[in-house]
């Protein structure tokens, strides 16, 4: 039992950093676009302190790290993500992404955001460092926040808590039930409307309770304020032109000026009106299928690179099918749209700088900067591409991790098993 519990226990967080670092020799993309060939970073007491180049004459600090022929990369973010909310789809008891009812804009998935998660911890050696913890289900979901995984609980783990209320915009059109002798093809959806104005209810109340005296306290209103002082954000989960396009009218309607497109299939139809209207987008993965079968086969990995030629602010966003497990393929997403046109440092923006300025937290995270969180890694490789994405370091809020996961403990047990033979 007790060699059970080694194996399989989730790696001790770090302690605070104490040991400023020094990354010497690297090629340092800085997500911001930017290169910097043999570089120099330094970091100390959670922060960097210098970003620059190595042949500059400058005292070094603390431990320095030869990186010659490696890359170092800001911390990968994922986007509308569930890591950590559920452990065992089979199992009720670990998942926590979602409940019962509609119109859930009081729940907050931080404090159901299990730092222990072994799926979690499988995405540290990929680059994944950070994730924003969304909810599912229901019309309004709930409130999600931003995290990195280095943290014994939920509190240590916030970066950013209560970051914004997300709600599933309904789709103007459904299938029949093929199951129930119904036409299995699009046609009108008869609750849109109906789905629509109970929202715009529920929103049209809290404006009233808020300017009142809030008495008796009401939980579900009270945790709207946000979206109507600015604070928070309102992230629109809609994929349709037509869809996208009500969003906007809504939320003009509504007073909300902070909004996020998520999905936004058909975004690129209406991408004048999202630049005009200072809307970034939070685009599906790209190792998908199209949506509809008219659609360019290709169409997922271009859809990047389409938004932003048109002016649109753009991050990967990681829900869908297996979307915990595939969370760890996020930089290979980013990858395929640079192999689509886009470019790597473009690409990389995807899941750093852009996905940071998205979730309001690129003060902190998202590039390679003075004064920002040393949250990030060095890779022998291009982090991109999964063939030589091998991280040797990697480092949250100055803290160096462990890589190790339940799953490199399997691969050395078991690639040692007919050694041992």
């Amino acid at each position: 039992m007790l060699v059970s519990v080694s194996l399989f226990a989730q790696q001790t967080p770090a302690s605070p950093q104490t040991t400023d670092y020094t990354i010497e020799g690297a090629t340092a993309h800085l997500g911001t676009g930017e290169v910097i060939e043999n570089s120099l970073l330094m970091f100390s007491k959670g922060k960097i302190t210098f970003v620059g180049r190595a042949e500059m004459k400058i005292g070094r600090i603390g431990t320095v790290i030869n990186a010659k022929g490696k890359h170092v990369y800001p911390g990968f973010i994922a986007a509308n993500s569930t890591s950590g909310l559920v452990e065992v789809d089979a199992v009720r008891a670990s998942n926590d992404m979602s409940e019962t009812g509609t119109l859930l804009p009081h729940i907050r998935s931080l404090i159901a955001y299990n730092t222990e998660s072994k799926v979690t911890e499988s995405l540290r050696p990929n680059g994944v460092l950070m994730a924003q913890v969304t909810p599912r289900g229901g019309t309004i979901s709930g409130t999600s926040s931003i995290v990195q995984f280095d943290a014994w609980n939920w509190e240590d783990a916030a970066i950013r808590v209560d970051d914004g209320i997300h709600m599933n915009w309904p789709s103007r059109t459904s299938s029949g039930r093929w199951w129930a002798g119904e036409d299995k093809g699009p046609k009108s959806n008869k609750n849109y409307k109906k789905t629509v104005d109970e929202v715009r209810t529920m929103m049209n109340d809290a404006k009233s309770y808020l300017k009142g005296k809030r008495v008796p306290k009401n939980i579900p209103l009270e945790s709207l304020a946000g979206l109507f002082d600015g604070s928070q954000t309102f992230y629109a989960h809609g994929g349709g032109e037509q869809e996208i396009t009500d969003i906007i009218a809504f939320c003009e309607e509504l007073g909300l000026e902070k909004i996020v497109i998520v999905h936004g299939r058909d975004a690129d139809k209406v991408a004048d009106l999202l630049v005009a209207k200072n809307i970034p987008v939070l685009i599906d993965r790209s190792h998908r299928l199209p949506s509809s079968g008219d659609e360019d086969i290709h169409l997922p990995y271009k859809t990047a690179k389409n938004l932003i030629d048109k002016g649109v602010v753009v991050g990967i966003g990681i829900e869908g099918q297996m979307e915990r497990m595939n969370s760890r393929n996020l930089p290979f997403y980013a990858g395929t749209c640079a192999a689509y046109g886009l470019g790597k440092e473009e690409a990389l923006k995807l899941i750093t700088s852009n996905t940071a300025k998205i979730l309001g937290i690129d003060d902190k995270v998202g590039s390679l900067e003075v004064g920002k969180d040393a949250t990030l890694f060095i890779s022998e490789g291009d982090a991109l591409d999964m063939r030589t994405n091998i991280l040797t370091d990697a480092f949250i809020q100055g803290r160096k991790i462990s890589l190790e996961s339940h799953q490199t403990k399997l691969w050395k047990r078991y690639s040692n098993k007919y050694k041992n033979q």
